[in-house]
């Protein structure tokens, strides 16, 4: 678990301990981070406080196989660094519980994972694998830019990037990552403006639950763990929800995953593409579980231990007139439940910029955040508003709004948005070009100079407080850095600001929604 970003794997391997020992099993934890639940003294039955190594975990399994019968090692909960120890402790005679080590081999590896693809008739984004600096610009040159380019086997998105440009591929490749045959890149097309969907599901190895469908707020190209998401989705069709069932119940049989599985999918122009398959729990377990109010990380734990999907009973599903207001009687957490809730659920990440001074906000493939919090609500809308009102940010009610837009987000949507905040009351700044366009689309707004067009310019009000709101979406280098003081100075002011057209609009909704009034009320009922 790295530090600060590994709650939600703590919270996975906690439960886990939790369930098994209440079948009547003895429990033991090896984690390295202080910072857990799990290295609590209380969690489990013993603790190893040892560096998630081969040759630690190896002498641990040693001296515990003396003291009597191993059952197995559940490598699932921890994120990805336990998953690469699968295949050298199984050589060793280890019993991995779950998923077997070239199931994971099989989702993790690149080649073999296409070649199941195909034979499943599903699509992928147009993709390779470079093992040299040679191999990666023949890739990219097949792919073509903008490409997602990542170190194959990594958690957190870590040396993840949107390359867009030859120059950029070739400093990568040389300062980002070591490139050789053992530790190969992913090459993949990067799909502008998709709609990305997490997929958590459960399988004892031949039936499967669809525990949880994800729609995340920012498009493809954020990191799953810093992009809002919202169970269940709020745009997507029945169709497309049932086709994604349909295509994970199709890959977690043919890996025949045990346990917990997490699918990412990108849908762009209706067209549903599979980003990666991860055959372990997903930093999404904790919140699909408290939306749905089903022991997810529980019930896996038990299908690894050996117990069929079946000892599990389906909950009944919600009756036609219950709404987020209706009082449930609580449910049996060791159920499995329909991620179709009457009501919506929306995580937030909350990011921890205002600690580091001069790093830029801008969210992308390499993970951000250090934590996240729920909001929950009859629409989507007000559970948006109650998701940012937990991370700390507080949305305007009155003042100017900036907005500085990148051409591919200038839609009926978002000027929508903008007509909406003048609907509201709020006076709109922008710069030249958004400005132009915002006009011809029945907006009116202030014209305000960029940066580098003299003074005084944007910075300058954000500086005097004149701005209540910043909506900023940039690409390409030279956009990026021109608009990194907007980004700065409205972070440090604790202005609120969006970076992606996304959230921008899901923000003017939940400014709109708040009209209408909410409530608070325990998740208990």
């Amino acid at each position: 678990n790295r530090i600060g970003q590994g709650i939600e794997f703590d919270y996975c391997c906690c439960h886990a301990c939790f369930a098994l020992t209440a079948q009547g099993y003895e429990t033991i934890m090896v984690n390295c981070n202080p910072e857990t639940v799990s290295t609590d003294y209380d969690t489990s039955d013993r603790l190893y406080f040892e560096p998630l190594t081969l040759e630690h975990v190896l002498e641990i399994l040693r001296v515990e196989q003396e003291n009597g019968t191993l059952h197995g090692v559940i490598v699932q909960f921890g994120g990805q660094t336990p998953l690469k120890l699968a295949n050298a402790l199984h050589e060793e005679g280890i019993p991995i519980l779950g998923t077997t080590p070239d199931a994971i081999d099989l989702a993790e590896d690149r080649e073999r994972f296409q070649h199941l693809l195909q034979d499943l008739g599903l699509k992928q984004p147009v993709n390779g694998t470079a093992r040299s600096r040679d191999e990666a610009f023949a890739v990219a040159a097949q792919v073509g830019y903008p490409l997602v380019i990542r170190p194959s086997f990594v958690l957190g998105g870590r040396a993840m990037e949107i390359v867009r440009s030859d120059e950029q591929l070739e400093r990568y490749i040389r300062t980002a990552v070591q490139v050789s045959g053992d530790t190969p890149v992913l090459l993949d097309s990067y799909l502008s403006g998709a709609i990305e969907v997490d997929v958590d599901a459960l399988c004892d190895g031949e039936n499967v639950h669809v525990a949880g469908i994800m729609e995340h707020i920012e498009e493809a190209g954020v990191h799953s763990g810093d992009s809002a998401c919202c169970l269940p989705p709020h745009s997507l069709t029945t169709e497309t929800v049932a086709e994604l069932k349909r295509q994970t119940v199709l890959m977690a049989r043919a890996l025949h995953v045990v346990g917990l599985m997490n699918v990412q999918f990108a849908i762009k122009d209706g067209v549903i593409y599979v980003l990666e398959v991860n055959p372990r729990a997903s930093r999404t377990v904790p919140f699909v579980a408290k939306a749905t109010d089903s022991a997810i990380a529980s019930i896996a734990a038990r299908l690894m231990a050996g117990e069929p999907l079946s000892n599990f009973p389906e909950r009944a599903p919600y009756a036609a007139d219950v709404g987020p207001d209706s009082i449930l009687p609580l449910a049996d957490p060791l159920t499995l439940a329909n991620p179709i809730t009457p009501w919506f659920s929306v995580k937030e990440a909350v990011l921890p910029f205002a600690r580091f001074p001069g790093v830029d906000p801008l969210l992308g493939p390499e993970m951000r955040s250090t934590g996240e919090v729920m909001g929950w609500d009859r629409t989507f809308a007000l559970a948006f508003l109650k998701a940012q009102m937990g991370a700390g940010t507080e949305l305007p009610e009155t003042g100017r709004v900036f907005l500085s837009i990148k051409d591919a987000d200038k839609t009926e949507a978002l000027a929508e948005a903008a007509r909406d905040l003048i609907a509201m009351g709020f006076e709109i700044v922008a710069t030249r070009g958004t400005a132009a366009w915002l006009a011809a689309q029945g907006a009116k707004a202030t014209l305000v100079a960029k940066v580098y067009e003299g003074r005084p310019n944007i910075v300058d009000s954000l500086k005097n407080g004149d701005i209540a709101l910043v909506m900023n979406t940039t690409e390409g280098t030279q956009a990026i850095n021109d608009s990194r003081d907007i980004r700065r100075v409205a972070l440090m002011d604790k202005i609120p600001y969006f970076t992606t057209a996304a959230a921008s609009i899901a923000a003017v909704a939940a400014m709109k929604a708040r009209g209408e009034g909410y409530g608070v009320r325990t998740l208990q009922g």
